[in-house]
């Protein structure tokens, strides 16, 4: 009964494809930017983010993985626009050097500065409404799905790159969002991505992604050759390098005796 009400509500304009929910929705490419990660997009409507759709990202801890998830797009979406990127609320100031070696000049991003939940809200959105604006990136733990729809709204004036961080507790919420994921860690190397909702099938299972890229994993690698370096130079033992320990013969009375004595005379020297 359900589905042929929907079949007779719904009639597709001429030539419009029809959009069935056990199959991935194949959007216009021209309303996504590629993610910058060949198998999430693979996992994604039209192959990449949405462009003037909320993008939703939940994870435990604020800032765990979005810089290396989003950096790719952020960058693509910095030279199709030639505007900043506007940060609102962020847990804490990225590391500057990454982000140039990822393409991301610091000077492209726009802070701003507002700790209320509702200024941050009115902030996010007038951002969203600026046409210069390239992308926006909020961190709104406290917002409500109300509130979170005129986000969408407004990024949809102008097609812009949305994001926003909430915490993971709130994974079985509702939402607007048109794509929801969650971040998890997935070992040091790497990070799950959790589909929780798309325009297509369920995901049985997660994309998993480096959880840095290879230019910072040889940056930490150079460095810790370098420290060791240090240490070996220093003579300090290396980590993991095995330890020999050396007992001293047991002395007589005699010769204990005659320690004491010479310490004795060296302390008052």
């Amino acid at each position: 009964m359900g589905h042929s009400f929907l079949q007779a509500a719904y009639v597709p304009a001429a030539g419009q494809p029809i959009w069935r929910g056990d199959e991935l929705s194949a959007a216009d490419s021209s309303a996504v930017l590629p993610t910058g990660h060949a198998a999430l997009d693979a996992q994604l409507p039209g192959g990449g983010w949405p462009l003037g759709a909320l993008t939703e990202l939940l994870q435990a801890s604020p800032a765990a993985h979005a810089w290396q998830l989003l950096l790719p797009a952020l960058v693509q979406a910095i030279e199709r626009r030639r505007g900043p990127v506007a940060l609102l609320g962020a847990p804490c100031e990225p590391f500057a050097p990454a982000l140039a070696a990822a393409g991301l000049p610091p000077e492209a991003l726009l802070w701003i500065r507002a700790e209320a939940p509702a200024a941050r809200l009115w902030a996010c959105e007038q951002a969203l409404r600026c046409a210069e604006v390239a992308a926006v990136l909020a961190w709104l733990p406290a917002a409500r799905v109300g509130e979170l729809r005129r986000l969408q709204l407004a990024a949809a004036q102008h097609e812009a790159l949305l994001f926003v961080c909430r915490p993971e507790a709130l994974a079985a919420s509702a939402s607007p969002a048109r794509l929801r994921l969650r971040l998890a860690d997935a070992g040091p190397q790497h990070m799950d991505i959790h589909i929780l909702k798309r325009r297509g099938p369920p995901l049985a299972a997660p994309v998993s992604l480096p959880a840095r890229s290879q230019r910072m994993t040889a940056l930490l690698a150079a460095g810790q050759l370098r420290r060791k370096v240090r240490q070996q130079q220093a003579g300090a033992p290396l980590a993991g390098a095995p330890v020999v320990r050396i007992q001293a013969p047991a002395l007589n009375t005699t010769e204990k005796e005659s320690r004491h004595a010479v310490d004795r005379l060296a302390m008052a020297a």
